[in-house]
């Protein structure tokens, strides 16, 4: 194992292709979060509800008969002929590529999203590997990456940002602050709780003029959690490249599928993105955001 990181140290070729390798394999992983973690929730609120239910009535709660159901069990199957998934069925794009997107069994096709998943996760956690280097700072911006994708992908699909990933993504932005790899202890608290603040009062603005619900409070955590890799200084980066880029999507959604605009979008794949982009180039955009407003 120590050989291992010395490689790394040493070699930044190594360690971004050992980077490369080890997320495609966090990828598969992903794939299976981004589809179980929402229905573990769903069922966790389900029990709850029931067990409220019961003791409001005075009666015994419903025995929950449900199948175990959570990140490791059961097994993956073929949704369609429910054919296991065996392990070399599994290998990250590789499979994919050799099944030519098909189930192995009934022919079903298997969505290109898994492997665009495994690769995105790859690709985008060597970039971040690649512009740390070694050390902690690149470890932790790879480990946001793969919590920032796994929001992102969950959001699109059920409008949820769960607690699961947000939290520990604030958490671990905090906790890391000690040493300063990104920002000082002081920059990411204020951070984290102007990040929460700034939406959680635009939230409730456009609630008590509107009568809606412009955003979930998930997108606050998120922000928050954010705040507290990039800092103060670089939250009004994330939320203008958010908002820009949230923007210019949501017209081209609802222009070519035609939605209608009461629709909800979801906004955290926005602020994942912002947030990601921040960390790595923040510096950047600001020094160009300068020179464009005083050439």
């Amino acid at each position: 194992m120590f050989d291992i990181f010395q490689l790394m140290a040493d070699s930044s070729i190594f360690f971004v292709s050992f980077i490369f390798v080890l997320s495609l394999l966090i990828g598969s992983f992903l794939n299976v979060v981004i589809y179980r973690l929402p229905i573990m929730m769903q069922r966790a609120w389900q029990a709850e509800c029931d067990e409220y239910i019961a003791q409001q009535h005075s009666t015994p709660a419903a025995i929950n008969q449900q199948d175990v159901f959570n990140l490791v069990k059961p097994d993956s199957t073929c949704p369609k002929c429910q054919h296991e998934i065996r392990a070399w069925e599994n290998i990250p794009i590789l499979s994919w590529l050799w099944l030519k997107g098909k189930c192995s069994q009934c022919r079903a096709p298997i969505s290109i999203r898994y492997p665009m998943v495994e690769l995105s996760t790859a690709v985008l956690s060597a970039l971040a590997a690649w512009h740390f280097g070694f050390g902690l700072a690149g470890f932790a911006a790879v480990l946001a990456t793969w919590l920032l994708i796994t929001m992102t992908f969950i959001d699109v699909d059920t409008m949820l940002l769960p607690d699961q990933l947000t939290l520990p993504l604030l958490w671990i932005g905090l906790l890391i602050s000690i040493s300063s790899p990104f920002v000082s202890t002081q920059d990411a608290v204020i951070g984290a709780a102007l990040g929460y603040f700034c939406l959680w009062s635009l939230y409730w603005a456009f609630k008590l003029l509107t009568g809606k619900e412009g955003m979930g409070y998930g997108d606050f955590k998120l922000l928050a959690a954010l705040g507290a890799w990039v800092g103060w200084q670089h939250l009004p980066v994330v939320v203008l490249l958010s908002s820009i880029v949230g923007a210019i999507v949501g017209l081209m959604i609802l222009t070519v599928q035609g939605k209608d605009k009461s629709q909800p979008i979801p906004f955290g794949p926005y602020l994942a993105s912002a947030g990601w982009l921040t960390l790595l180039f923040g510096d950047w955009f600001v020094e160009l955001y300068w020179q464009w407003v005083l050439p």
